[in-house]
């Protein structure tokens, strides 16, 4: 069992987000390979998408949501992914217990108390299959059932039992749309099949391995999930990070030299590089986790966050450095959101 350094992580973790050279694939196969995309701001994903595939254009992404292929739904860590049909399916169900688990003790708890949530479910299941509409909204009608409930409160009800997908236009790269809902199954006209743990950890170390459980526990929001690779151990490597702990890695992962060069890359919000670990030193240090909480775009130079940028009313991409760059890595760092102005004016 051999030790495992930051940079061999950092290299390790850039190749399997194919984040070291664009990969000439298919947006779908991308996405499920990356076992989906965080997808809070509805046009990020296309940003993400437009760093780590060859010519993407967003018309091939819009494609695949007006077709049902993907879809955007809650999932891992309580937030919004963009997902493959399939993978909507099969990791949906994983996500419930943390989801029920916020309804007893998050912000909306005290006021949803002695609520029946399978009634309320159940009750909202029927609104939405029959008319996609908003989660507010259709607490609207749920308050004609529990008049003594706030339409918002029973509308956040709804948003953690059922697994809602938020449908065209919102999400799509040339036109917007407020979050209007229904469940997945009337959506795919499939019903969920949750997916086995243990080729969710498979996938998970595929694309974001070498890892620890805890790492994975973050990425998922599951627990528990120790017993999983201890099943999993005798198809796995081992080894250990500087701290000591345990890391599990499929045996033909790419696990690059930790000199490998690497190009600039342009991350939009939230991607999943920067919050799918426990320890996430492996891309950024732990006193600049505020820029990726807040929102912020981030550029990464040499595979580890230096710096965020923005796009401006004009779509000019601004950047605002964390570090002191020579002037080389500033060059590329130029020419890189030049890329994507050009990308997002065409």
């Amino acid at each position: 069992m051999g030790t495992l350094n930051q940079d061999q992580l950092n290299r390790a973790l850039i190749e399997r987000q194919l984040l070291r050279e664009r990969a000439d694939t298919s947006a779908l196969a991308t996405i499920e390979h990356l076992v989906g995309i965080q997808a809070q701001e509805p046009k990020s994903p296309y940003v993400g998408l437009w760093t780590r595939i060859t010519d993407f254009r967003p018309q091939e992404l819009e494609d695949l949501l007006t077709s049902r292929q993907a879809v955007r739904l809650l999932l891992m860590r309580g937030t919004i992914h963009l997902v493959s049909a399939g993978d909507a399916l099969g990791l949906r169900p994983h996500t419930q217990l943390k989801l029920d688990r916020e309804l007893q003790s998050g912000p909306f708890a005290s006021r949803l108390k002695g609520l029946d949530f399978d009634d309320v479910a159940e009750a909202g299941r029927k609104i939405l299959d029959d008319l996609p509409q908003g989660t507010a909204d259709a607490g609207k009608q749920l308050k004609e059932r529990w008049p003594d409930r706030e339409h918002t409160v029973l509308g956040n009800a709804l948003r953690n039992k059922l697994a809602l997908v938020q449908l065209p236009p919102r999400g799509l790269w040339h036109t917007s749309g407020r979050a209007v809902c229904t469940t997945v199954e009337n959506w795919l006209g499939r019903p969920q099949n949750a997916m086995d743990k243990e080729e969710l950890v498979l996938r998970y170390l595929k694309a974001f391995g070498p890892a620890t459980v805890m790492d994975a526990q973050q990425w998922s929001g599951l627990t528990r999930l120790a017993a999983t690779f201890e099943a999993l151990r005798p198809k796995l490597v081992t080894f250990r990070n500087e701290a000591g702990k345990e890391l599990f890695d499929l045996p033909g992962a790419p696990r690059p030299d930790p000199d490998t060069p690497l190009p600039v890359r342009l991350l939009p919000e939230f991607d999943n590089i920067l919050l799918a670990h426990a320890d996430r030193r492996r891309v950024i240090a732990d006193d600049r986790l505020g820029v990726v909480i807040g929102g912020k775009p981030t550029v990464l130079v040499d595979g580890y966050v230096v710096a965020t940028w923005a796009l401006t009313k004009e779509r000019t991409i601004t950047v605002e450095y964390i570090d002191t760059l020579p002037r080389s890595r500033q060059k590329a760092v130029a020419e890189e959101c030049d890329r994507l102005q050009d990308w997002v004016r065409s």
